[in-house]
């Protein structure tokens, strides 16, 4: 149970991370969001490190936790296409950045599974006491 506990504090630090670099430093976020999005990049930039902060939020606290990680397995998911357009935009980078714009796509795969699998691990009987 208590590495259960761990990775679902660490899920919620990695997701308190992003969303704050998304206020901190917004621009490069700002050019991933697809252009056929309504509204200007810098909101849906905003939006995204406010729904990350939030989801953070219930994943830390234990009776909150499943549905905080099945809302972080759905915004895992619903990004995509933001790491679809990096990749595009970035195919004539460096080899490094080019490598780390196409990484971002087959990593949001375990991403949304460690994000069911803590929903799931707080569904489990006496798992809302960490």
């Amino acid at each position: 149970m208590a590495a259960n506990a761990r990775s679902a504090r660490l899920l919620a630090r990695l997701l308190a991370g992003a969303g704050t670099v998304h206020f901190l430093a917004p621009k490069p976020f700002d050019a991933m969001i697809p252009r056929t999005l309504p509204g200007s990049p810098r909101a849906w930039t905003y939006a995204s490190g406010a729904a990350e902060l939030a989801i953070a939020a219930a994943i830390a606290v234990p009776r909150t936790r499943r549905a905080g990680a099945l809302a972080a397995a759905g915004l895992f998911a619903v990004v995509f296409p933001a790491n679809v357009k990096m990749a595009h935009d970035w195919r004539n980078r460096p080899a490094p950045l080019k490598a780390a714009a196409y990484a971002r796509l087959p990593g949001q795969v375990p991403l949304i599974l460690w994000a069911l699998h803590t929903a799931r691990e707080a569904a489990r009987p006496g798992a809302a006491s960490d």
